[in-house]
């Protein structure tokens, strides 16, 4: 019976094609995977995996009917007893690496898995072992067989994204190692006694690979380090290799390529040094490497002890809203930002309490499909069934013997949302600020004909434009999902410490000694409310009751106030001399936020508005030259980190007319969700499209429309500003009043829970309002000297509670330090 069943089924039986995703680790629908109770099942034609509850429903969505059925169960490993008792203690990490020698420690696994392989025919539910399989006829024998092994040795979806180990350290051989050129010269470099050349420093000093030219290194971000002249060596001459003095011996040294911007490795290293006369087999380390002035960088500032709250016991929590979920590699910042999004009523309502329905109108392939990822990802979050207590541990069972917190591991869900874009889609880390726009873009884009839990977000702004010269008003709105708060460091209050920190850091550096603890500059919420709120002078504001550029002074309001409110609290910047930094401060975040003072009230009696012209058109050649890039330029501002497709964008739109107007750029559009997708220039020549008959991208159109705008207000308001969205929008609320773009809107069918919308609310895109007055329920935190390094953890509060979310443990928090957030989460108070 099995075997003619086996051969009515042999029709769906494929080999995958070389390359061929097959989907053995994880279910599509859910977490389930082959150490999961009931195994999983993959389908051995379209080889998706489906856990127990699933397999059924694919088979009769499509008539596929054989499963290789994987099984793995976890046994104890036996104890030869070499081991010793006890546990040996932690050694302190040496190299920024997670499950290396030398880096950070993960607890080794103390279970084996035994693995069952099986046939099974649906819907007869009949299970072939490979021992049966043998006995049957030798057609259907070998191409069975041939199935389940390519089946079992290609590279699994999952096992492609995920990491077993992460290492800091991991350094290629620079391009520019082999052809290096060194000109003949006299230089010498003796053994010790160095400084640099043009500052006298004596430590954190480099020699240039080609001239033999003895600098500082780079300042760091709290003010130590060099002063920058080996990076302005570089400038000056394009020479590419620099080696940290003080880390060379015989077994290599710290390298640096100023062009790849990343520590590398030389394998001419020896023959390079001894061009200057170094000797390299007897040089000793005198300095630190960069990894450990990087680790010690990191306990100094005591942002990770404090945010993590490693000096104290956390008790593990577990059951439903408490499963943590598994670090992939530098994904920390997509953990913090799921939990905070599904601990929000709307995102809950929209994906688990319509997950039946959104799994069952799947496409064929449900791990490209987004709607059923998210909902995937929050039911595993939310059920509960990922978040199991362990059994309690048997008298003599060591601490190491009980298995880690079960958690979900969000492969699908990070592969799709990375899916092309140029930061996501890597392994490195990225800004949980920056996630967060691109999840709510992808909502708005996956949500056109249905409920959008953005709602809970998003809110209009005002702007008030003040022309001085005029002194006439211009009143525009935008949509927005986030605030933005500066921090004024100006208005510390402990100005006087932060001085005498930075006077015995100095001399620290002066004498080589130990540098002090970082003294962090304690800011008060309201000086950064007051910073937001306060007016702000526009330069080259086109007036158009002068008909030419004026001054104007800028406020921004709020026209609505969301449910739930998102501050972002702006760490990341630049000092004078453009080195990127971090901000090391303490905030006092309040728990209460009352925000109604910043309610927009619009056009006022006695104001006169400026007239609604539009502003001349730009004089263009008739024929358009192609856009040329200055990729010297391009190069300059990537040094400093950003994106490369940034730099591209910031340099032409910049006109290339130089380096800080390139930087300008990218502050003023670090914050847009676009801000790293690839540069789109305009075309040129014959086929070159005038705006009145470019049609506006899909995308656009979705974009306005997801707002809660018509699709012929969209079409209008793009058309009319050349495509832009961003002017769009703000061209929609200044036509609203006009017979042909007045369009009724409809507000959304879903109220705040503190009221309903004011009557007099304009036509506009749909958005919740009410009273100003939150209470903070999450945030989340980063521990690190920059957005592209580090680690994030969140905290939410729970039934009165804190709990911290720190990737795959959850526990209940002791000592939450709100005060040292990045993203803070208020929800409307209702009391």
């Amino acid at each position: 019976m099995a075997e003619a069943l086996l051969t009515a089924a042999m029709a769906g039986i494929r080999v995958p094609r070389p390359g061929e995703r097959v989907h053995r680790e994880e279910c599509a629908f859910s977490y389930s995977g082959p150490e999961s109770e009931g195994g999983l099942y993959i389908c051995m034609n379209t080889f998706l995996g489906f856990g127990k509850q699933f397999v059924e429903r694919h088979h009769l969505k499509t008539g596929q009917r054989a499963f290789l059925h994987l099984k793995r169960t976890r046994k104890a490993k036996s104890d030869d007893g070499s081991s010793g008792a006890g546990d040996p203690p932690k050694k302190k990490p040496t190299r920024l690496a997670i499950g290396v020698e030398g880096g950070f420690e993960v607890d080794s696994d103390p279970f084996e898995l035994e693995e069952e392989v099986k046939i099974v025919i649906l819907p007869d539910n009949v299970a072939i072992s490979r021992e049966s399989l043998a006995l049957m006829a030798p057609a259907i024998r070998e191409r069975v067989t041939a199935s389940i092994e390519a089946l079992l040795s290609a590279d699994s979806a999952s096992r492609r994204q995920d990491v077993e180990a992460w290492d800091g350290e991991v350094r290629q051989v620079s391009q520019h190692a082999v052809a290096l050129r060194q000109p003949a010269t006299d230089v010498r470099i003796p053994p010790c006694g160095w400084r640099c050349s043009q500052c006298d420093l004596r430590e954190n000093l480099w020699v240039n690979l080609t001239d033999g030219s003895i600098l500082c290194g780079r300042r760091y971000f709290d003010g130590s380090g060099g002063n920058n002249h080996a990076l302005e060596h570089h400038k000056r001459t394009g020479f590419p290799l620099a080696v940290k003095l003080g880390t060379i011996t015989p077994d290599g040294a710290d390298v640096y390529s100023y062009e790849e911007d990343e520590m590398v490795l030389d394998p001419g290293l020896a023959e390079h040094l001894s061009h200057f006369g170094i000797d390299m087999m007897n040089m000793q380390k005198t300095d630190k490497t960069m990894t450990e002035l990087e680790l010690d960088m990191n306990q100094r500032v005591g942002e990770w002890g404090a945010i993590q709250e490693s000096a104290v016991q956390l008790k593990p929590l577990y059951g439903p809203g408490n499963t943590g979920m598994h670090n992939l590699g530098n994904s920390c910042y997509l953990n913090a930002v799921m939990q905070v999004v599904f601990s929000i009523n709307d995102f809950q309502n929209k994906y688990v309490g319509h997950m039946h329905k959104i799994f069952q109108d799947s496409p064929a392939d449900p791990t490209q499909d987004f709607n059923t990822q998210v909902a995937k990802l929050g039911y595993g979050l939310l059920s509960g069934e990922y978040s199991r207590a362990p059994p309690e541990s048997e008298e003599g069972e060591g601490e190491n013997d009980k298995p880690e917190p079960e958690g979900i591991s969000p492969r699908m869900f990070k592969a799709l949302v990375g899916k092309g874009h140029p930061e996501f889609s890597t392994n490195r880390q990225q800004d949980a600020h920056e996630f967060f726009l691109h999840f709510i873009n992808m909502v708005e884009r996956n949500c056109r004909s249905s409920e959008n839990p953005n709602l809970a977000f998003r809110y209009v702004a005002e702007e008030r434009f003040h022309c001085l010269a005029s002194s006439r008003v211009k009143y525009t709105q935008r949509v927005d999902y986030i605030m933005q708060l500066p921090v004024p460091l100006e208005a510390a209050l402990n100005k006087e410490e932060l001085a005498d920190a930075e006077r015995q850091r100095r001399t620290a550096e002066e004498q080589g000694t130990e540098l002090p603890e970082v003294v962090r500059a304690k800011v008060p919420f309201q000086a950064c409310l007051d910073s937001f709120s306060e007016p702000e002078q526009v330069e080259d504001f086109w007036s158009t009751a002068l008909q030419a550029k004026s001054v104007a002074v800028k406020n921004t309001r709020f026209t609505s106030f969301p449910d739930c409110l998102v501050i972002q609290i702006k760490k990341f910047t630049f000092g004078l001399d453009w080195v990127p930094k971090k901000l090391d401060v303490s905030i006092d975040m309040p728990e209460i936020l009352d925000l109604s003072g910043l309610r927009g009230r619009g056009l006022q009696p006695g104001e006169a508005e400026l007239p609604d012209i539009a502003p001349p058109p730009l004089l263009t050649p008739d024929e358009p030259k192609a856009p040329v890039l200055d990729e010297s330029l391009v190069e300059q501002v990537a040094e400093m980190g950003f994106p490369r497709e940034a730099c591209r964008k910031a340099v032409y739109h910049t006109n290339s007319s130089g380096l800080e107007p390139a930087i300008n750029w990218v502050m003023a559009h670090l914050d847009q969700p676009d801000f790293s997708s690839p540069l789109v220039l305009p075309s040129t020549g014959g086929g070159h499209k005038t705006p009145d008959t470019e049609p506006p991208p899909e995308e656009s159109v979705v974009t306005v429309t997801s707002m809660g705008f018509t699709r012929e207000q969209a079409l209008r308001a793009l058309h009319a500003t050349n495509n832009s969205v961003e002017r769009a929008v703000d061209w929609i609320f200044s036509h609203i009043d006009e017979p042909d773009t007045e369009v009724s809107m409809e507000v959304s069918e879903g109220r705040s829970a503190s009221g309903t919308m004011s009557e007099t609310t304009p036509a506009g895109p749909r958005v919740r309002d009410g009273p100003g007055k939150y209470q903070l329920f999450a945030f989340i935190s980063h521990m690190g000297t920059s957005t592209m390094c580090g680690h994030y953890v969140c905290h939410i509060k729970k039934e009165g509670r804190w709990v911290i979310y720190n990737d795959q443990k959850v526990s209940a928090s002791e000592r939450p330090r709100r005060d040292l957030g990045y993203i803070y989460f208020y929800q409307r108070d209702t009391g």
